[in-house]
């Protein structure tokens, strides 16, 4: 090697025996000790065991065995249009990993040109020049700036990822709940339309007491006061059902007009159990939460961040060369006398820059912190989430014996006043009274069933659906 090589690459090589010192590792930015087991959860026999890797076999609405519910929770992936925009925005982060892994390559550019130049009036002659020349530039890794880069981009692809995974199992989830809403909103107007045939047979026993001179007009009036509230709680519902069919149409990504769920009963929605979702170890959901996932690699990127601002405290290296060719003449241009080239190295430090690093290291660090925060914090929500859930259900059930007991008990009740009113026994007052006391408890252990169901698409959600972080693309920041 030549004296004037070794002299071009001695600065080169001393950066590189240097690199080991560029940046300072952070330290572990891990989520807070879990516990050993959720305070919710279920003790032994509460609920059948279920195998620990159900949620993972497949669409987690399928537990449910609903073809209803099938059909429109697979068309949230498709069609749901905030799953779009995460779905792009995951694009751009793609994207943006390519352009900072583009920054390892070379930069080639080709440049050519013409000119013609001449002097005065009195000189005829005018000269001409024709170049073409190609160059290259390059900056050596040195420090870890771009591979920092990559790294950062990466990690952030990897949370718009699993953003996109959060939004997809939210809006199956949210459609899930407005399903299980609808049918219980169906399995209520049911209900209502049967107490209002029952309600109206009493009115007429009002009405016969009434003309026979049995009974007061009061009785009469009472029957048709009760009627027309029944009738105006079933016109409150259509609403509702109304709404509920509107929000699962755009949740599935169509326009209101172009979704039309029959009206059924909700039995066989609401007769089924919902299913038993194994619940595992605290540590276990924080693999298997999207939003745990994304915040988790948004620290990554923000730690390598932290170490792309520090390499600025240290020199860039570029490697430099042209190779030109330069003629008066278009058919001389390429001959190897019109043929010139060069290499160069170049070293930049900035030297003084009144603390404008240092305070873009700090600032990065402090986002590196918030980072973790903020990770730190949606763990605990997880945790938070899940105990909510199961808290949920354990109540639920328990409350849903009792009403049960006790709309069988107002049924009864009922039945046996309206049978005194038939003998003149009591006033139509007490029908009213047990009439409403009957439909009331009816209501509530539809409701509560209902509310099971949603219960457990919440639990769903909560464990992360039947997500991995080991699902999350690999290989991006390479």
């Amino acid at each position: 090697m030549s004296l004037k090589s070794t002299a071009l690459l001695s600065p080169l090589a001393l950066a590189l025996l240097l690199a080991g010192c560029a940046s300072t590792p952070l330290p572990e930015a891990g989520p807070l000790p879990p516990p050993a087991q959720f305070k919710q959860a279920p003790p032994a026999g509460w609920q059948a065991a279920v195998p620990a890797d159900a949620l993972a076999r497949g669409p987690w609405w399928q537990l449910f065995n609903d073809p209803e519910l099938d059909r429109w929770v697979q068309q949230v992936e498709v069609s749901n249009q905030n799953v779009a925009a995460s779905a792009a925005a995951f694009r751009q982060a793609r994207a943006l990993v390519r352009e900072a892994r583009a920054a390892r390559w070379p930069a080639i550019d080709l440049s050519g040109g013409a000119t013609r130049s001449g002097g005065d009036a009195s000189t005829s002659a005018s000269r001409e020049r024709y170049q073409l020349a190609l160059g290259a530039s390059w900056e050596a890794d040195v420090w870890g700036r771009v591979s920092g880069n990559v790294a950062a981009a990466g990690a952030r692809a990897q949370a718009t990822e699993a953003d996109l995974a959060a939004a997809t199992l939210s809006a199956q989830g949210e459609l899930a709940i407005n399903y299980f809403n609808l049918r219980e909103t169906d399995a209520e107007m049911a209900l209502l339309r049967d107490t209002l045939a029952a309600y109206q047979r009493a009115a007429q026993i009002a009405q016969n007491r009434y003309a026979a001179g049995l009974a007061l007009k009061s009785d009469v009036l009472q029957a048709q006061t009760q009627l027309a509230n029944t009738e105006a709680d079933l016109v409150g519902l259509e609403r509702t059902r109304a709404q509920l069919e509107h929000a699962i149409a755009v949740l599935a990504g169509r326009a209101p007009a172009e979704l039309d769920l029959p009206v059924t009963d909700g039995g066989d929605t609401l007769r089924a159990e919902p299913p038993a979702v194994p619940t595992g170890l605290p540590s276990a959901l924080l693999q298997r939460r999207p939003d745990i996932a994304a915040a988790e690699r948004r620290v990554a990127a923000a730690n390598a961040d932290v170490g792309v601002q520090q390499t600025a405290l240290y020199p860039s290296f570029v490697l430099t060369g042209q190779y030109g060719l330069n003629s008066t003449r278009v058919s001389d241009l390429f001959s190897a006398s019109a043929a010139a080239w060069s290499l160069g190295l170049s070293l930049a430090q900035t030297v003084f820059d009144a603390g404008a690093n240092r305070a873009r290291i700090e600032q990065s660090r402090g986002a590196w912190e918030q980072t973790v925060a903020s990770y730190r914090q949606t763990v605990l929500l997880a945790f938070q989430d899940v105990e909510d859930q199961l808290a949920a259900l354990r109540t639920l059930e328990r409350q849903l014996q009792l009403r049960r007991i006790a709309a069988e008990a107002a049924d009864q009740t009922e039945q046996q006043v309206l049978n005194r009113y038939r003998a003149g026994q009591v006033g139509f007052t007490e029908v009213v009274t047990a009439q409403v006391s009957a439909l009331s408890a009816r209501r509530s252990v539809l409701q509560l069933i209902g509310q099971r169901q949603t219960a457990t698409v919440g639990l769903i959600q909560a464990l992360g659906g039947g997500w991995q972080a080991g699902a999350l693309s690999s290989g991006m920041a390479r």
